[in-house]
């Protein structure tokens, strides 16, 4: 390119075109001269139109105009008789006409040569830069690890960059010239007619399509194709690019086949636990005649038996007459849970602060005559079942109230505290027993109890039924403590009605 470059004349100004004229044609009659001094008479017309051809070539028409006027002046002047003389003879006409006609086809055939020069070496300098601007798009197509190439209207691959080698496996020398669906065995979702037909109408389509690497393996691809047109608007190649999902799909047919498991064993644990439901409110509501004719007939014998019986005997019909009575306690609890969990919700945007005052109201008849120092603090409205609340809020200060009962003055408070804008928690703090945190996951056991019976009555189904109130109102319960230092339960509920 740089010698071919160097080989084509520059441009002049007018002035050198002109100057260089006068001096071509002086060169040329001083050879001219010398050579005819030297016999050599016939060389004058050649020498003269070749300054012609020359002045033409780099000056242009019209220095190469004055070329021919001042060599027609020097021939005819210096070489045609009579000599040193500007008069021609009717002999010399033809003569004259010839070398005027040679001297106007030499700078025609030098202009038209010259302008066709110029636009070959200016299509040589675009071509020049729009390889070096391909060369320099391909190297950063190189550089990125996504795979890209290029392959014409008839599936032919005609570029294949790094990232392409590193999915496929295939180096460009072993792909490029070769049918890219049928190396790549790919397979699509929809006919690939249909395809061809979107990317000719929208310059564009993507797709999943399944393709097979250099070692013989399947791969899946995110697929992006696009149209590349010619100057006159038709096809002229495709552009694709692949991004390898193959571990995303495979983790996603895993989602999908856990989720179906999970929707099954759902459908199951439902029917199970509507099973157990039945079965414990079934058995709590029959275990209910029997122990009452226990207690019943227990009265009867401590009655008419008292004067019979001794202190021993006594105490041994009170034994039963307390065991029975806290059956009867369990069966009612029992009861009441199972029907938490087979009652319908109506949920409604709820005061805690008003549901806190009516479970403190009851549970105060319940405390008379102890010192209780009670706090309560601002709380917000919330979205859910203003009865199960109610419990749940009854439940909680009535665990607190029970569990500072050791306590020469009992501090229990009521609160919140901020959290999500969506969400609401309450707490209910006391200064009681506490327990221990590594036997948190029990509390809200059913029938679990931290406490010996003797030191604190209860059934172990109160903060399991907060459990599944907040539970059903899409929440979470948590407790915190501290043997000796007192406990805080926690449940958060949803402060409006999008959960």
């Amino acid at each position: 390119m740089v010698q071919w470059e160097r080989q084509l004349p520059k441009p002049l100004s007018a002035i050198q075109g002109y100057g260089l004229a006068v001096l071509c044609v002086s060169i040329s009659l001083a050879v001219a001269l010398f050579l005819d001094r030297h016999s050599f008479s016939t060389v004058s017309q050649p020498l003269f139109l070749l300054a012609i051809a020359v002045v033409a070539w780099y000056g242009g028409i019209g220095p190469a105009a004055l070329a021919f006027i001042l060599s027609s002046l020097a021939n005819d002047y210096f070489f045609i008789p009579p000599l040193y003389s500007l008069y021609i003879t009717r002999d010399d006409v033809p003569h004259f006409v010839i070398f005027m006609a040679v001297a106007l086809l030499l700078s025609w055939f030098a202009s038209i040569r010259r302008r066709v020069e110029r636009a070959l070496l200016q299509s040589r300098e675009e071509l020049k830069r729009e390889v070096e601007e391909r060369t320099q798009q391909a190297s950063l197509l190189n550089l990125t690890h996504d795979t890209i190439f290029v392959r014409d209207m008839n599936d032919v691959i005609t570029y294949w960059n790094r990232g392409a080698q590193e999915l496929y496996g295939w180096t460009p020398e072993e792909v490029i010239g070769k049918q890219a669906h049928e190396l790549l065995h790919a397979v699509f979702p929809v006919p690939i007619d249909s395809i061809r037909a979107e990317l000719l109408n929208s310059g564009r389509w993507e797709g999943e399509v399944e393709k097979t690497k250099s070692d013989g393996t399947r791969v899946v691809v995110a697929s992006r194709w696009s149209l590349r047109r010619d100057d006159q608007m038709r096809p002229a190649a495709i552009l694709e690019t692949n991004n390898d999902i193959t571990e995303r799909k495979r983790r996603e047919r895993e989602i999908r086949t856990l989720n179906e498991d999970l929707e099954k064993r759902g459908i199951e644990l439902a029917a199970i636990n509507k099973e157990l439901e039945a079965f414990a409110y079934s058995v709590s509501h029959d275990l209910r005649a029997p122990l009452r004719h226990m207690v019943g007939f227990t009265e009867l014998l401590q009655k008419n038996a008292a004067p019979v019986l001794n202190e021993k005997s006594h105490r041994f019909v009170g034994i039963i007459l307390e065991s029975a009575k806290r059956m009867g306690d369990l069966i009612d609890d029992l009861l009441a849970f199972s029907r938490i969990g087979r009652a319908e919700t109506h949920k409604k945007d709820v005061s805690l602060e008003q549901l806190a005052r009516e479970a403190l109201s009851e549970v105060r008849r319940e405390t008379e005559g102890r010192n209780i120092e009670w706090k309560v603090g601002a709380l917000p409205a919330c979205h859910g079942d203003r009865s199960m609340l109610r419990l749940v809020l009854i439940n909680l200060i009535s665990n607190a109230a029970k569990f500072t009962r050791t306590r020469p003055k009992a501090e229990i408070e009521i609160g919140s505290t901020e959290q999500k804008s969506d969400q609401v928690v309450v707490f209910v703090r006391d200064n009681g027993v506490g327990f221990d945190m590594k036997y948190s996951d029990k509390l809200f056991g059913v029938f679990q109890r931290l406490h010996p019976y003797d030191t604190f009555e209860g059934t172990g189904i109160g903060l399991a039924t907060v459990q599944r109130i907040v539970h059903r109102h899409g929440g979470r319960v948590w407790a915190e403590g501290q043997v000796d230092s007192g406990a805080t339960f926690y449940f958060s509920l949803s402060k409006s009605g999008g959960d």
